[in-house]
């Protein structure tokens, strides 16, 4: 946990609001404040360093100089803090991957993939320190194979399409962090096992599937690493500690401080190997004690006094067994993100060059873990939840050990939903 301290990160957003031209004097408005808001609440709490994560909105994608705007002034109020009492502090700028704004996407060229990149580099002239995105290649057809319970579908959307995508952007994008001295920080699954988690939430899709795909989505998101992104992972990649089992890169996760944004089965246990922990987006709104923003600050700051303290003490691993133990076996998605697990899940990745058979050696192993986890009367499945196992289990069987067959067997499935030239696979159009 942490590399002898654990840092907060802070994550905004917007109230409901309109975001154009007739609002943008509002919407600066609002980040002028919570920029106000970082200067004097660390001060008040004694933060010990901060990342501040700011999230384009798609407009603000599309309009690569709204994005630019709202960095300069974050950048500002960070430079201000460090000059009147020495705040240490980095900004992460996300932007929107707006390319699948038309289905079937076309990712690689096109008016929002050149947005994509002016918008790179606008924020990294604006002050950017870090770069994120949460890229939706092969979300096409993740989206549809997951509301069919079709895991060799999601096995093909994660492990074929999404890797593929992912080393073409992340090329482009650590070319612009290289020209303009911006860390490339990595990737997020966010749209795929997060999608999964919270259709798991709302009994719209079984725990076990859930838990399988975040394990299968650690892949597509190790790409970037590949293609040199160097981390703090992004906090909403809840396959941030099978990435630092790999690479060692340092994560950022969140769990019980990003109620504002989502629920979970995984508040406690996404902690247990943070090296920054984050809220996710909170919007901007008025609480009784003040801003929101600032509300989770505090809360994030509390955390890591905690954090830090163990680590100071030489209790690291008392505290992380405790994270651990009061989640690990009250869902199979939390069982997957406990560091036993995410090792052995590490561990089957890179036992292969291929990124196929990476994530689908990834789900093979989640599933043991869950079924030894059943076996061994630790976790406890309904009986619809132990079908879906079984029903995995045959499918995982059933994948072909080749992968050109597989990707001729799942484009004639899809067919339609993608465009193959899109990932480099235009032989099949």
């Amino acid at each position: 946990m942490g590399a002898g301290v654990v840092y907060p990160e802070i994550n905004f957003t917007l109230p409901t609001m309109s975001v154009d031209e007739q609002s943008w004097g509002e919407v600066e408005a609002h980040y002028e404040e919570i920029g106000s808001m970082i200067e004097s609440a660390s001060k008040r709490l004694g933060v010990p360093g901060l990342l501040v994560e700011f999230e384009l909105l798609p407009q603000m994608t599309e309009h690569p100089e709204w994005g630019a705007e709202i960095t300069s002034i974050l950048h500002r109020h960070l430079v201000q803090a460090h000059e009147d009492y020495g705040l240490k502090s980095a900004l992460r700028v996300t932007i929107t991957d707006i390319r699948d704004n038309v289905r079937p996407p076309i990712l690689r060229s096109g008016r929002p993939w050149e947005q994509m990149l002016r918008s790179l580099e606008l924020c990294a002239e604006a002050g950017a320190d870090i770069f994120s995105i949460e890229s939706v290649g092969g979300k096409e057809v993740n989206d549809k194979a997951m509301l069919d319970g079709d895991l060799q579908g999601v096995i093909f959307a994660l492990g074929v399409l999404a890797p593929r995508d992912v080393a073409f952007l992340w090329d482009n994008i650590t070319r612009i962090c290289t020209a303009k001295r911006v860390i490339p920080g990595g990737d997020s699954a966010c749209g795929f096992a997060n999608t999964a988690m919270q259709l798991a939430g709302q009994r719209m899709l079984p725990e076990v599937f859930a838990a399988i795909v975040r394990a299968a989505s650690a892949v597509r998101s190790l790409v970037a690493f590949e293609h040199a992104a160097v981390g703090p992972s992004k906090d909403c990649a809840y396959e941030g500690p099978i990435l630092k089992a790999i690479t060692g890169c340092p994560i950022s996760m969140e769990g019980k401080s990003a109620t504002c944004a989502h629920f979970s089965p995984i508040g406690n246990i996404s902690a247990a190997m943070c090296d920054l922990w984050s809220n996710e987006s909170v919007q901007n709104i008025r609480l009784l004690s003040g801003s929101a923003p600032e509300a989770y600050l505090e809360l994030l700051t509390y955390d890591c006094r905690l954090f830090n303290q163990a680590l100071k003490t030489g209790e690291e691993r008392t505290l992380q067994k405790l994270l651990v133990d009061s989640d690990a076996y009250t869902s199979p998605q939390a069982l997957v993100l406990a560091p036993e697990s995410t090792i052995r899940i590490a561990g089957a990745i890179v036992s292969s060059e291929n990124d196929y058979v990476r994530t689908a050696e990834a789900a093979r192993a989640s599933w043991k873990i869950i079924n030894e986890a059943v076996g061994g009367g630790q976790l406890g499945l309904s009986t619809a939840e132990r079908r879906w196992m079984e029903r995995m289990r045959q499918e995982l069987d059933g994948l072909r050990d080749d992968e050109r067959s597989f990707i001729a067997l799942m484009s004639e499935k899809y067919n339609g939903l993608f465009l193959p030239e899109s990932y480099g696979l235009s032989e099949l159009g």
